[in-house]
């Protein structure tokens, strides 16, 4: 590793650390951005690009008035995030999400790093945490970290890493579907960014069909991850497996749920059915909305053909399953994300316990933007707790029961994770009648984030 004390080192192109990398040579301030691919690569990845997305190409809701992830993306564009501008540049029909041709979103995000003059890139990997010494640095390795830095990592900070399975959806081709059966269609016909209410296919099942399924996927071979037990699944990610075994009609109530749906070629809503989205600009790949699982291949081949419309259906990629680690932040990083055994090191991304592309790339920025202040001897200022930044910062960095070991576990942007509101508004609040009542709330904590996050735009800007 070169010895250049100007520099910031980043460890690790994904989302958040392309992010952090973007934001720190965007305030001037020069970057060495390490990644090891294409030299070393991981199981779930597929190219050398920075920014591949290895599980969904979504980045959920696009809402910023009524949707803590829809907020955040907003927020993340006023601050002038390069995730944002290349999702925003290759976006697919995804209906109110926001949803990116993969393979064109990780080509953008690599070109714009590579023509950055502020930015070295160095395809290496780095194995240990004391190579970086005393080096203004960034470690955002996500959650497939190398087990040798993992251990290294922990190692110096004394704890034991938590675990968690995560899982991958399998895409299909669209000429392979049988459109005599399927149909186009958003839910409740919901117009999004680069949609016409007509975005998802569409594949019914009636009562008989469904059940059979759920029969199959519980007898199907599953994969063999013994030497994982123990180890939990993130609950916003789990397997179609492990759903079904909650209960038989878990799906029909979760990513099945016909719910906002009718089928045109019956004039009615089906039993169940399965959406696939978009998954790449030229609209030939399609994403089963929902259906990660730990199926092994040959089975999931047999039984996602039994899905109505997919009994030809050809597959670009079958589902996986991964383990993700993530460290307990709270105790070990300060508010500013700052290791506090090695206070020249900050960490960004899934490692610090947010869960999901957009936030990852959140906590990227924040880090970056943090990481250049310093250098810069400009005084730290944090995002305001009532906006999306400042709430998955604080989660982050506070986000445990004072005294229960185990309370820290990752976590998507929610409005959970918000302050209340103020108590004169709650009480003009409760004179909202009904379901508009929690549609109104909504909206006065978005405001009041965009409010609020336009004084911080302004105050950290005129230091």
């Amino acid at each position: 590793m070169d010895n250049n004390s100007n520099e910031i080192i980043v460890v690790g192109g994904g989302l958040a650390g392309s992010e952090a990398a973007w934001q720190i040579a965007q305030m001037g301030v020069r970057v060495a951005l390490y990644e090891m691919r294409p030299v070393q690569m991981t199981d779930a990845h597929h190219s050398a690009n920075f920014a591949e997305m290895v599980c969904s190409n979504s980045f959920r809701s696009d809402d910023d008035e009524h949707n803590a992830v829809g907020l955040i993306h907003h927020e993340m564009r006023q601050m002038n995030s390069l995730i944002m501008a290349c999702a925003d540049d290759n976006k697919v029909p995804a209906g109110s999400a926001l949803a990116v041709d993969r393979d064109g979103f990780a080509a953008a995000v690599t070109q714009k790093i590579e023509a950055h003059t502020n930015i070295r890139i160095v395809r290496e990997a780095i194995d240990n945490i004391d190579v970086l010494g005393d080096r203004p640095a960034i470690i955002a390795t996500g959650p497939l970290t190398s087990a040798s830095l993992s251990q290294s990592i922990l190692a110096s900070s004394g704890e034991e890493s938590l675990s968690f399975f995560d899982a991958i959806a399998p895409i299909i081709h669209r000429d392979s579907i049988d459109f005599d059966i399927a149909w186009f269609q958003s839910r409740y016909d919901k117009v999004g960014p680069e949609g016409d209410g007509a975005d998802y296919i569409n594949l019914p099942m009636e009562k008989d069909e469904y059940y059979a399924f759920i029969d199959a996927v519980l007898a199907g071979e599953k994969a063999d991850i013994k030497q994982w037990e123990g180890t939990p699944y993130f609950e916003g990610c789990l397997p179609i497996e492990i759903m079904v075994e909650r209960g038989r009609d878990t799906l029909r109530f979760g990513p099945l749920k016909p719910v906002g749906l009718t089928n045109p070629k019956t004039g009615s809503r089906p039993y169940a059915v399965v959406q696939l989205r978009q998954d790449n600009k030229l609209g030939t790949l399609f994403n089963m909305v929902g259906f990660q699982t730990k199926l092994k291949h040959g089975a999931q081949t047999e039984i996602f053909r039994m899905i109505p419309g997919l009994a030809g259906a050809q597959f670009a990629r079958l589902g996986g399953i991964h383990r993700n680690t993530f460290l307990n932040s709270p105790k070990i990083l300060d508010s500013s994300l700052r290791y506090k055994p090695q206070p020249n090191i900050r960490f960004a991304g899934q490692i610090t316990g947010c869960e999901g592309y957009v936030e990852s790339a959140a906590i990227g920025l924040l880090a970056g933007r943090f990481a250049a202040m310093e250098m810069a001897g400009r005084a730290i200022k944090l995002p305001p707790e009532t906006t999306a930044l400042g709430a998955i910062l604080h989660h982050v960095t506070m986000g445990h029961v004072a005294g229960q070991k185990g309370t820290f576990q990752p976590m998507n942007v929610n409005f959970g994770l918000f302050p209340e509101l103020a108590p004169e508004t709650i009480v003009e609040l409760k004179k909202v009648k009904g379901k508009l009542r929690d549609k109104a709330k909504k909206l006065e904590v978005t405001n009041r984030a965009k409010l609020d996050l336009r004084a911080w735009l302004e105050e950290i800007t005129l230091d």
